[in-house]
């Protein structure tokens, strides 16, 4: 099936997370796409009810369309952990759910971190530590049609999380042939890499 293009122009992201906008519209840049967050807008949040990340991706991105009237793009990524049978995989964030220090709702990541690693220690020192990370790209218009891309980067986990230049899972992730975590490689360098590089990489393919 041949890809809808899109034209250049005003895009909004399905995310309320300010760390994956950021990374997004770095990506989308050269392709002069003027970059809005649902977050920006004041759109609400989806109950993201899907069991896989094109599911999850595709509620994101018709709720960013449907709120806005422009073409949105949503991702849904998540950490799969081979030792865990792919979790936290679609749950990845809520993992880190947690109450903020300030009384209300927020994303603790170090206790997600420590979720997984907790878990990990419980199968004994040998166990098998390969993970990847995986990111589903959906991109949706206001009269329906959608397309969904898919990437992924493997690599396998650390402890203690090392660096500072990412967020999430970041800094336990050390990708396949570096010794360094995610939030230690530098941004650029990271976006060359990584699972949501290599879905962006399909999605430039096919719509511009």
């Amino acid at each position: 099936m041949v890809s809808r293009r899109l034209e250049p122009g005003k895009l909004v992201i399905a995310s309320h997370n300010p760390g994956k906008v950021r990374e997004i519209a770095d990506l989308l840049k050269p392709h002069g796409m003027e970059v809005v967050s649902a977050g920006e807008l004041g759109l609400p949040e989806p109950e993201e009810t899907g069991t896989t990340f094109a599911e999850n991706a595709l509620i994101k991105a018709r709720a960013g369309t449907k709120g806005s009237g422009l073409v949105a793009l949503a991702d849904d990524s998540g950490l799969c952990v081979d030792a865990l049978e792919g979790a936290p995989g679609v749950y990845t964030a809520d993992w880190a759910e947690a109450r903020a220090h300030e009384g209300g709702p927020g994303r603790d990541w170090y206790m997600a971190m420590g979720k997984v690693e907790g878990k990990l220690a419980e199968q004994g020192p040998d166990t098998d530590r390969s993970a990847h990370f995986a990111c589903t790209l959906a991109l949706a218009w206001p009269d329906g049609h959608s397309e969904v891309f898919e990437g992924r980067v493997a690599g396998h986990l650390t402890w203690p999380p090392r660096g500072t230049l990412g967020f999430g899972y970041d800094p336990v992730f050390v990708p396949n042939g570096h010794s360094r975590t995610f939030a230690e490689i530098d941004p650029d360098k990271k976006h060359a890499i990584s699972h949501r590089a290599d879905a962006f990489a399909k999605l430039i393919a096919a719509v511009f």
